[in-house]
C-alpha cells in the first residue's frame, strides 16, 4: 500500500493522487445502465487485464461492507464507490498503487496514489494505464468539450490531481480560511480528509484542481504542484516560528500521547486523529522519532472499518476501541 513508503515532503504532504474519468461510447451513464450493460463493461475491462502481471480483479459485491469501506479509508477507492449496490468492480495493481474503479460515477475511474509529493509520477502511471486501454476501447470524446463525463465539472481532461496535506501550523494560526479563499481564486478546492463533503480531522486537508476544461493534463499537474510547494513552504515557516512556550506545550502533549498509547485499554477513532496530528507535528520538530510511513500506516490500519474487516464478530464500538488500542501499541512497538 502507498502508505508503507516515505515520499518527498512527507513531513507535510501525506499523499499525492491523480484520477482520470473515462466513459465508453455506446453505453449510457451509470444510472441509466441496465444490469446487462454493466456486466458487459465489467467483462470488457476484466478481459483486457486478464493476462497482465500484477493486476487483481475484484467484484465489489463479493467483499463485505467493512472490506469495501476499508479500501475507502485507505483512499484507494471513493466512499461513494464503497457503498454501491449495483454491479461494479475494482482492478488493482498494489505494487504500482494503481486502482481502476469500474462503474463508479463514470464507467472508468483510473487512479494512482503515492506517498509524499509526487503528482508527476502518479499522473504518468494513470496515463500509462489509459494508453493500454485506449486502443481496445472507444472513449466518449468531443473536440470542444474533451472527454465526456457524468459530472460536467470533469469535462475536458477528466483529471483530478490532489494532495493530502497535514497543516497543523496553518490551522492553529487561523490561516485556513484565507488559504481556502486564495485557492478558490486559483481554480483549486480544499476539502476534508475524505474528499467532497467531508470535514477536516487531525488538521488533514485535500487540495485538488477544480478546472479540467481548457487545460492539459501536464499543465494541471504543474499548477497544482506549484501551489502545493507554496503551501508547504508556508507551513514550514510557521512551524519554524513556534515559540518556546508553545513548543514546550506541544512536547508535553506528545509525551502524554505516548503514555496514553502505551497504557490505554481503549482508544476511539476521534482520539486517534488528535493523537496522530500531534505526533506527526512532533516528528517534524524533532520531539519524537517515529517514521512518517509508520504513523500514516498505523492511522489508516486503525480506522473503524480496517478493524471491522479483520474482526467480523465485533458487536460494539467499545470492542473496536479496545482492539484499536492494542493494534496501535503493536504497530508502534510500544512496550508496557
Amino acid at each position: 500500500m502507498w502508505y508503507n513508503s516515505c515520499g518527498r515532503d512527507n513531513d507535510i504532504v501525506i499523499s499525492s493522487r491523480v484520477r482520470l474519468a473515462r466513459n465508453l461510447v455506446g453505453y449510457p451513464f451509470e444510472e441509466k445502465l441496465t444490469e446487462d450493460g454493466s456486466r458487459e463493461i465489467i467483462e470488457k475491462i476484466k478481459k483486457l487485464f486478464a493476462e497482465r502481471d500484477g493486476w487483481d480483479f475484484v467484484e465489489l459485491g463479493a467483499l463485505s461492507a467493512a472490506e469495501r469501506l476499508k479500501l475507502a479509508e485507505a483512499h484507494v477507492i471513493s466512499p461513494q464507490f464503497a457503498v454501491k449496490d449495483s454491479p461494479c468492480a475494482l482492478l488493482k495493481n498494489e505494487e504500482k498503487n494503481i486502482y481502476v474503479m469500474i462503474l463508479e460515477e463514470d464507467h472508468l475511474r483510473l487512479q494512482c496514489i503515492l506517498a509524499g509529493s509526487d503528482l508527476s509520477s502518479a499522473a504518468e502511471a494513470v496515463l500509462e494505464v489509459e494508453s493500454l486501454l485506449d486502443p481496445a476501447l472507444e472513449f466518449a470524446y468531443d473536440e470542444s468539450l474533451g472527454y465526456l463525463t457524468h459530472c460536467p465539472t470533469n469535462l475536458g481532461t477528466g483529471m483530478r490531481a490532489s494532495v493530502m496535506l497535514h497543516l497543523p501550523a496553518l490551522t492553529l494560526s487561523g490561516g485556513m480560511r484565507a488559504l481556502s479563499a486564495e485557492l478558490s481564486k486559483l481554480g483549486l478546492t480544499i476539502r476534508g480528509i475524505n474528499g467532497e463533503g467531508s470535514e477536516s480531522k487531525g488538521c488533514i486537508y485535500q487540495i485538488s484542481n477544480r478546472i479540467t476544461l481548457g487545460i492539459s493534463e501536464s499543465e494541471t499537474v504543474r499548477e497544482v504542484d506549484a501551489i502545493v510547494s507554496r503551501i508547504v513552504e508556508k507551513e514550514r515557516t510557521l512551524r519554524g516560528s513556534i515559540d518556546t512556550a508553545s513548543r514546550e506545550e506541544l512536547t508535553d502533549r506528545v509525551m502524554r500521547h505516548i503514555g496514553i498509547l502505551t497504557y490505554a485499554t481503549k482508544i476511539s477513532s476521534e482520539e486517534l486523529y488528535s493523537v496522530y496530528s500531534d505526533l506527526r507535528l512532533g516528528v517534524s520538530l524533532g520531539i519524537v522519532n517515529i517514521p512518517y510511513e509508520l504513523l500514516d500506516g498505523t492511522m489508516i490500519e486503525c480506522m473503524p472499518n480496517a478493524i471491522l474487516a479483520d474482526h467480523a464478530n465485533i458487536t460494539s464500538p467499545l470492542e473496536r476501541d479496545k482492539i484499536r488500542a492494542g493494534r496501535i501499541r503493536e504497530k508502534l512497538g510500544l512496550k508496557r
